[in-house]
């Protein structure tokens, strides 16, 4: 049995301030993201982290003048510290077989804590063991690699029957949320029916698109402590589908048009704004 997710789920985990609120209750959002060579996807997952509703959002990487000359608000530095973050969002634009030491144990201590950790491209493979609360965001590929890690069968993904099974078993395997990204993208979690989420447009096949979705689910988490990790997924993956659909002209069924990531993120508010109007 599959869970549909729609617009309406989406619009009950959308969070909306009130008088009583300040920048640390809209939710703080943490990113050890981005690279020297991959600084493009710690600006995007910046970008969407803000846009998406976040009161607090710090970046903590090597892609710190890139992020503040796109967002300026952002609060930035080289150390965690004591931190305490809402959620964090790591791996984006990084590459495993470059890690060095240094950064290696500040992805193990992320992982040691007790915020929930959205785990992006090149930090899956330390989600294992990992004692924060677990979103995983593969797409297809980095999902083979991940399963052959973990030893578990490496299936073909084309049919949605195996995809979704394969999904379930990894999140079971790892005790953590997996959100498998695609053109109906796949959310799974321990003892939890798995949730499928589609109608974004075909146009959203494009880079760093994957980065955009980290910050969103990032806020995602952020803003709604007390909601199963699942459904944070499944909103953030809906709404980045919407906003893509907004930026590419495909929102009324149209054809539309080519988007770039930076565009999904800049119509995120637009989004938001449709959604609880």
């Amino acid at each position: 049995m599959l869970r549909e997710w729609t617009r309406a789920d989406t619009i009950d985990l959308l969070s909306v301030p009130t008088a009583d609120d300040d920048k640390y209750s809209r939710g703080v959002v943490a990113l050890r993201t981005g690279s020297a060579e991959y600084p493009g996807a710690a600006v995007l997952g910046v970008e969407a982290a803000w846009r998406s509703g976040a009161g607090y959002v710090r970046y903590l990487g090597d892609a710190v003048g890139a992020v503040l000359a796109r967002r300026p608000e952002t609060v930035a530095g080289a150390d965690i510290g004591d931190m305490r973050a809402g959620a964090w969002v790591i791996g984006s634009g990084s590459d495993a077989a470059h890690r060095s030491g240094h950064e290696q144990a500040v992805l193990v201590r992320i992982l040691g804590g007790t915020a929930p950790v959205v785990v992006d491209a090149g930090a899956l493979d330390l989600a294992e063991g990992a004692v924060a609360p677990l979103v995983l965001t593969p797409h297809a590929g980095e999902l083979a690699r991940l399963r052959q890690l973990l030893g578990l069968e490496v299936v073909d993904l084309s049919a949605e029957q195996t995809r979704v099974a394969a999904v379930v078993e990894t999140a079971e395997h790892v005790g953590a949320t997996v959100l498998l990204k695609g053109a109906r993208s796949v959310v799974a979690a321990p003892r939890v029916t798995p949730i499928v989420v589609s109608g974004a447009p075909h146009w959203l096949a494009t880079a760093g698109t994957g980065d955009v979705l980290a910050g969103i689910l990032g806020t995602m988490l952020a803003t709604n402590p007390d909601r199963p990790h699942s459904e944070a997924a499944a909103a953030a993956a809906w709404l980045h589908g919407y906003a893509a659909a907004l930026a590419s002209g495909t929102a009324d069924g149209g054809i539309g048009h080519p988007i770039v990531a930076l565009d999904v993120a800049e119509a995120l508010p637009r989004a938001i704004g449709e959604l609880l109007s």
